[in-house]
């Protein structure tokens, strides 16, 4: 039996002065939610945390994920292939290097959001820079998410933003608990508008 609304419903409140010592901090949440899942979702759950060991992300990894049968897996590690690609480019070009050199692999796929990224990468101020791609990143699994409430789509959708927070709590602690915030009140209005529009149907 799969869990969604529930663990959807049950994420914690975040103030701004949110800390570490709340009753359910950050780090705790993707075990919680883990052992809400079922098995098969764990499974799900424990590929996406593998790519963000950097120890993982080798060919092998991008191949297998390029291939996966759940749809975000796929398509959120193609879209962390062709950004981290882009930078290898930018980083080309800067140093004068052949086009190619270190670029990791090709998918053949298009890169719609191309155009975007360079232009983050462009950017002189190193902290816009990484808070841009973050952007980025965020932006693409809001897309990959658009139509998923209570599934396992939003719940992985869920803990990759949550990477990223993490990510800004160590770069920048402020930052972190604005990004933590948002997060929570984005699942929390998603699921405030679907329950809304439910009992309105039945009405």
């Amino acid at each position: 039996m799969n869990n969604y609304e529930y663990i959807i419903a049950s994420l914690p409140d975040i103030t701004q002065d949110w800390k570490e010592s709340e009753d359910m901090p950050a780090d705790s949440i993707v075990s919680w939610i883990k052992e809400n899942c079922s098995a098969r979702d764990r499974e799900l759950i424990g590929f996406l945390e593998k790519g963000f060991s950097p120890e993982s992300l080798d060919m092998e990894f991008y191949r297998e994920a390029l291939s996966h049968r759940n749809a975000f897996l796929r398509e959120y590690f193609r879209f962390d292939l062709n950004v981290r690609n882009a930078k290898v480019s930018y980083l080309n070009k800067a140093l004068g290097r052949p086009a190619e050199t270190d670029i990791f692999l090709r998918d053949g796929e298009e890169f719609e959001e191309e155009a975007k990224t360079d232009a983050v990468l462009a950017t002189d101020d190193i902290l816009a820079r990484e808070r841009g791609i973050d952007d980025l990143m965020w932006e693409k699994i809001d897309n990959l998410t658009t139509f998923d409430y209570f599934d396992i789509e939003a719940i992985l959708g869920f803990i990759a933003k949550l990477q990223i927070v993490m990510r800004w709590r160590r770069l920048d602690p402020q930052t972190g608990r604005e990004m933590f915030s948002r997060l929570v009140n984005e699942v929390r209005g998603s699921y405030t508008g679907v329950r809304e529009a439910a009992d309105a149907a039945v009405k």
